[in-house]
């Protein structure tokens, strides 16, 4: 039996991930802001064979209420194994740059909100001594572009967080997963031009789910070729990074 918390849970990754990690055993905590998706997905996990479905309704940017919310999830599934933290937003960096009040909102949901969540279930699985914590960065936090350095920021500095505290962790038999999509065919993205390098929403959620599955931290690009763009962009020197667009 696993179960599993999955916050963000009607984000479009986060339920293919949700079906692809249904089993006779697995057991699902769903968490979102959107009441309607939220329980068409969990119908949908009990009719696909889930064991058990449990939801609420939750604003991320809540977070006095967070310990609250977890010990609430904790009690209802016995004890959180997994968790996936897969909320977040894409703001638009020409706007941003003229808004610091958006500045604001989106480093807050992209990076302060998922940190402060993932130390609280960190804590809770320490009293347990296992778990694995999955949160999902993105290849933007690899470098910081023009193209959107203020989402890349908050990525940025969530990576490190992970990273802070897989080594923290490292000893105590939790294991931390740092998911790193590179670009995905959502309804975040809708208004991009599409490419050869796009990937559906159902394949990353495989990919997620197996490496959830799987029980082992680290660093995961999804799909795997993003590892070596990402790598190229970091090793590029500055002054031929400036002459692009990126």
């Amino acid at each position: 039996m696993t179960n599993y918390a999955i916050f963000g849970a009607t984000s479009a990754i986060a339920e293919a991930t949700a079906r692809a990690l249904i089993a006779p055993d697995a057991r699902f905590f769903l968490v979102g802001r959107q009441a309607e998706k939220l329980e068409k997905l969990a119908a949908d996990l009990r009719v696909r064979g889930a064991a058990h479905v449990s939801t609420v309704i939750y604003d991320f940017s809540n977070h006095s209420q967070m310990i609250a919310l977890v010990d609430h999830i904790a009690a209802d599934l016995g004890s959180i194994d997994q968790s996936l933290i897969a909320f977040g937003t894409l703001p638009d960096q020409a706007h941003i740059e003229q808004n610091p009040a958006a500045i604001e909102e989106a480093i807050a949901l992209n990076f302060i909100s998922p940190a402060i969540l993932t130390q609280i279930i960190a804590n809770h699985m320490q009293a347990k001594c296992h778990g694995l914590l999955a949160v999902i960065t993105s290849v933007a936090g690899d470098r910081g572009r023009g193209s959107n350095y203020v989402y890349g920021s908050a990525k940025g500095g969530l990576g490190i967080f992970l990273a802070g505290l897989r080594h923290k962790l490292s000893t105590s038999g939790i294991e931390v997963l740092d998911i790193r999509p590179g670009f995905v065919d959502t309804p975040m993205t809708r208004d991009f031009p599409k490419g050869p390098l796009w990937a559906k929403p159902e394949a990353v959620g495989a990919s997620i789910a197996a490496a959830m599955k799987s029980r082992r931290g680290g660093r995961l690009y999804i799909p795997w070729f993003w590892a070596i763009i990402m790598l190229i962009i970091r090793i590029v020197p500055a002054a031929v990074l400036h002459k692009t667009k990126l």
